[in-house]
């Protein structure tokens, strides 16, 4: 069994992680820490994992998070690398679902984040986490920073464009929502249902820090600078992202079919992208609580604008899921293992 630990396991992140985590035939959740509730039993302070985790929140120390395999960040950015070093000195895996070391340049990320970052020398080390693209440097890395939630619904409705070249590179438009519960586990007013629904908003037009993650990862496969405009908005809803795509095909065409063709074959392989039939649209419930990530293409009136329709639980493919599909390649286990559930309906 692969000994596993959660640093902060009381936010929305920590908590999908244990959900998904203690079902794991190959993984016993060792050590969940959260300050504020250390001492407490975890089943007793979330009863819904009552029999299945039997193990007390702890304060974060490093002695005990070393005796682990591979230990979980679900923390505030900035705390990953404050323990990263040590603990791969000592030989434990760490997945970060944090933003610390997404980005390449540690300069951008104290632009973006507001804050120096600790260990620079490791980012070159890490290796970001999108598994439809880095699969083979996933395998061999022990430092893995998780996508963010809107970059990975973004990254992967546009790859099979911008991989095949079928679209201008310097117009790009990502028009995306997502649920309340992105926002993190806090008392922060903005994020409370009964300030959000009935209710819907853009935020951060002017430039949210998940564009330039989204930015870095389109030009690596592109091999040259893209121009994205990214838009997100708060809907009043607890979970999913709905990522509406827009590009410029670089021919016109008067048949979608090979589009939907060159999507159907890029993604025919992988377990958790599912290309849906040409003409549908795809609903974030669909997706709620599965590891899944739902696309649909459309080129409206046959012009020369593709839209993608990208879908995605945000608390499991843009954060918990994906981690535990990264953990399952770093320890060489089955893609899928801990990660078959079936999206909740309704």
């Amino acid at each position: 069994m692969i000994r596993a630990a959660i640093v902060g396991g009381t936010g929305y992140t920590g908590v999908e992680l244990l959900r998904i985590l203690v079902l794991h035939p190959d993984v016993d959740v060792t050590v969940v820490t959260s300050r504020s509730d250390a001492g407490q039993r975890v089943d007793a302070i979330y009863p819904s994992l009552r029999g299945l985790c039997n193990v007390d929140f702890t304060v974060p120390e490093l002695d005990a998070l070393a005796e682990c395999e591979v230990v979980f960040f679900a923390t505030p950015n900035g705390t990953a690398m404050l323990l990263a070093e040590q603990l791969l000195a000592r030989n434990v895996k760490v997945i970060d679902l944090s933003a610390d070391f997404r980005f390449k340049d540690d300069k951008e990320w104290s632009k973006w984040y507001g804050m120096e970052h600790a260990c620079p020398d490791l980012i070159s080390q890490a290796v970001y986490g999108l598994p439809e693209i880095n699969r083979v440097a996933i395998k061999q890395t022990n430092l893995l920073a998780c996508p963010g939630c809107y970059p990975t619904a973004v990254q992967l409705g546009f790859l099979p464009l911008i991989e095949n070249k079928l679209i201008d590179f310097s117009h790009l438009i990502a028009d995306v929502k997502s649920g309340v519960s992105g926002a993190g586990r806090k008392a922060q007013v903005s994020a409370l249902m009964s300030e959000t629904g009935e209710s819907f908003k853009a935020y951060a037009v002017s430039g949210h820090r998940h564009l330039p993650e989204i930015t870095q990862g389109l030009e690596g496969v592109a091999n040259q600078s893209i121009g994205l405009i990214f838009v997100p908005h708060l809907t009043p809803m607890i979970r999913g992202i709905h990522a509406t795509l827009y590009g410029r095909l670089n021919k016109s065409s008067d048949d979608i079919n090979d589009v939907q063709t060159l999507f159907e074959q890029r993604y025919q392989n992988e377990q958790f992208v599912d290309v849906l039939p040409q003409g549908t649209h795809p609903d974030t419930r669909n997706v709620r609580g599965s590891n899944n990530c739902q696309i649909a293409i459309h080129q409206p009136q046959g012009s020369d604008t593709v839209v993608v329709l990208s879908v995605i639980d945000n608390l499991v493919k843009g954060a918990a899921g994906q981690a535990v599909q990264n953990m399952n390649l770093m320890f060489e286990l089955d893609e899928k293992q801990g990660l078959t559930t079936v999206a909740l309906y309704p």
